[in-house]
């Protein structure tokens, strides 16, 4: 029997150049797998749409390229069931600032990011599912006080940052392989890789985890918002 646990649930994936191919074919496959509506979107810089290449860096692969005609800055996330930050380096690049800093208002400067900005409204809102993979924290260490206390796993090029920002990290238990590690800290939930190699192939084993992690936690959430409330006391 087809899963349409999300069934009329939009999902949005930010994405910039050197994102993965696997990881984002996974979004789009596994969500609509289970009835969701996934929405690629990035910073689009004013023209109507944006063409991303792959990552570059790994021999023998052919880079890949990805049209992406929304920008998120001209959505509302409160529309959204979950958003996710993808893996690699996209979250590098959407931390970049047209606004230039000065030693009297650097921190202010890196908030102002407009995809720092995107998350920090979708962590105000405990409804919406955040799903950070591998070095997607990234976007949110400009902001402190949103990883504070919240319990995360990520990639280690970005720990010490994740670290001082506040988050407790949360390593894989003996027996599991770090490529399956996530941690589902209430609607924040964060991986360590989205993807890892097996024989000359690229696998989204860590994506797929990913998906259905936020997916358990949405059903979990609507489930929450049917309940009845408690009577009050006679």
């Amino acid at each position: 029997m087809p899963d349409s646990s999300l069934a009329g649930k939009k999902i949005a994936v930010l994405v910039e150049a050197q994102y993965i191919p696997a990881e984002i074919r996974c979004y789009q496959e596994r969500f609509a797998s289970y009835g969701a509506e996934v929405h690629l979107m990035s910073y689009l810089w004013g023209q109507p749409k944006q063409t991303f290449v792959s990552e570059v860096e790994v021999a023998n692969r052919t880079p890949e390229t990805l049209e992406v005609s929304i920008d998120f800055t001209k959505v509302k996330v409160d529309d959204y069931a979950a958003v996710i930050m993808a893996a690699n380096y996209t979250s590098v690049r959407l931390r970049w600032n047209e606004a230039a800093a000065t030693s009297a208002n650097a921190a202010d400067a890196a908030r102002r990011a407009p995809a720092v900005y995107f998350f920090r409204a979708a962590m105000r809102n405990r409804r919406v599912v955040k799903g950070m993979p591998c070095h997607a924290l990234w976007i949110l260490t400009p902001s402190t006080d949103y990883l504070a206390g919240r319990r995360v796993t990520c990639n280690p090029v970005v720990l010490a940052d994740v670290l001082n920002a506040g988050a407790f990290y949360v390593p894989a238990p003996a027996g599991t392989p770090w490529f399956q590690h996530v941690v589902v800290d209430n609607d924040l939930i964060t991986n360590m890789s989205a993807v890892h190699e097996l024989d000359g192939k690229i696998v989204p084993s860590g994506t797929e985890r990913l998906v259905d992690a936020i997916r358990d936690r949405i059903v979990a959430l609507a489930a929450e918002s049917e309940s009845p409330a408690p009577a009050a006391p006679s």
